[in-house]
């Protein structure tokens, strides 16, 4: 889906999906400068800021931190990834980096839905679980987030006065 191209007729509402539902995001490509600002910021470890120091560490080599896959993750899923009406409205989840993303990778992330619930108590929502990878040019994946996350339902017909 084309992030140029998104507007409400292509957000998807709670009853717009079902189990297996695939979406893919556009790409993005990361740098080595992009890695070290991050980290200078938000995660100033040497194996993020020094590629001296990365060689002897477990990563062997310069590494983006997680939490700056998953900030891109964001960024993809929100741009082009992850058409739901109202936005991406998590209640949590869980993370994992099976691989280091490095600098040079260009990320994708595919999503599928694995759960589909309506609320009971709030009608006009439900929870959806969300199996998103984020994976490098090659098809590794360097980031797997399950995610619950709440999405709106259509309007029902007016309640009876």
């Amino acid at each position: 889906m084309d992030a140029h191209n998104k507007s409400a007729l292509n957000e998807f509402f709670l009853e717009d999906l079902r189990v297996g539902q695939r979406f893919s995001s556009g790409s993005h490509m990361i740098d080595e400068a992009q890695i070290k600002a991050f980290a200078a910021q938000f995660d100033p470890q040497p194996f993020h800021l020094d590629d001296e120091a990365a060689k002897a560490t477990l990563f062997g080599g310069l590494a983006a931190s997680g939490w700056h896959t998953a900030a891109i993750t964001m960024k993809l899923l929100v741009a082009s990834g992850l058409p739901l009406m109202g936005g991406i409205i998590g209640s949590g989840g869980e993370v994992s980096w099976p691989r280091p993303t490095r600098p040079g990778d260009t990320l994708t992330v595919v999503s599928e839905i694995e759960e589909i619930t309506p609320s009971h108590s709030r009608p006009d929502r439900g929870m959806i679980r969300v199996r998103s990878e984020t994976r490098n040019q090659h098809g590794e994946i360097v980031q797997i987030l399950m995610a619950k996350l709440v999405v709106p339902r259509r309007a029902t017909a007016a309640a009876p006065i």
